[in-house]
């Protein structure tokens, strides 16, 4: 009996530590937002609204510091749709810091953007997030054809972040924005037209062939005699005619050669 019960001693010995279970979905999301909580700024908060956010369901935390608790969270696709659904200003920030690229899908990316009632919902995961996965182009063409103010910002600002951070994509892509930025410019609605001229601009600044194509389509737009497409034109040249853009436009063609 000694013998059998050491035995059985040195095997639970031998036996590899069971590893910690995950805490649940809920539990987590839940110390996601307490973490959030802890960082809450009132005076950020207030100030929300000078920028035409919503502060109702905010605690007004940085960016700075929702991306540190991000940091300390990493990748996690469910817990990011998790914090989406709570329709907390704060937890769907911090939703497009920690989602993984990879899983996103085109339901999720339209589900998204038709929740979403300001700027800051429709920009930031078009920028840090959206752009990153093999859905985005089909979803700027999509949404521009959308009636929804946020959804059709969304392909605009989609766009113009796919000008930073798609690095591969070829010109005909772009080219292909500007007809669509063109069709767009006449919407009068605040928010799209500043994400359309948002998009020209971008797609100016990309290299030298787009350039020329973006000024053409700005010129066109600059002439018309409607208000909001000629304030989108004129605005983009501005920025595009300008000696620092043309700088670094030019020393990108030189590193090219």
């Amino acid at each position: 009996m000694k013998r059998a019960a050491s035995s059985e001693a040195a095997l639970r010995r031998k036996r590899p530590a069971a590893t910690a279970a995950v805490p649940a979905l809920a539990t987590r999301c839940a110390e996601a937002v307490a973490a959030l909580k802890s960082h809450a700024d009132p005076a950020a908060r207030d100030g929300m609204r000078r920028y035409a956010i919503p502060n109702d369901k905010a605690f007004g935390v940085s960016m700075r510091d929702v991306q540190a608790v991000a940091k300390t969270l990493g990748r996690d696709h469910a817990l990011a749709e998790a914090l989406w659904q709570t329709d907390l200003y704060d937890a769907r920030m911090l939703a497009c810091y920690i989602d993984d690229p990879a899983a996103v899908t085109p339901a999720q990316m339209d589900r998204w953007m038709a929740s979403v009632d300001n700027w800051a919902h429709c920009d930031t995961p078009c920028f840090v997030l959206f752009d990153r996965t093999p859905h985005a182009w089909k979803k700027v063409q999509q949404w521009a054809g959308k009636r929804e103010e946020f959804v059709k910002r969304g392909a605009f600002a989609l766009l113009a972040s796919l000008t930073v951070h798609d690095k591969q994509a070829p010109d005909e892509n772009y080219l292909h924005g500007l007809d669509l930025i063109e069709q767009a410019a006449g919407d009068e609605r605040n928010f799209v037209k500043k994400a359309v001229n948002w998009a020209l601009r971008s797609i100016g600044k990309r290299n030298s062939k787009l350039h020329a194509a973006a000024v053409a389509v700005a010129q066109r737009l600059a002439a018309l005699p409607e208000a909001t497409p000629r304030w989108i034109g004129k605005d983009a040249l501005r920025e595009l005619n300008s000696a620092a853009v043309k700088s670094r436009l030019a020393a990108k063609s030189r590193k090219a050669i």
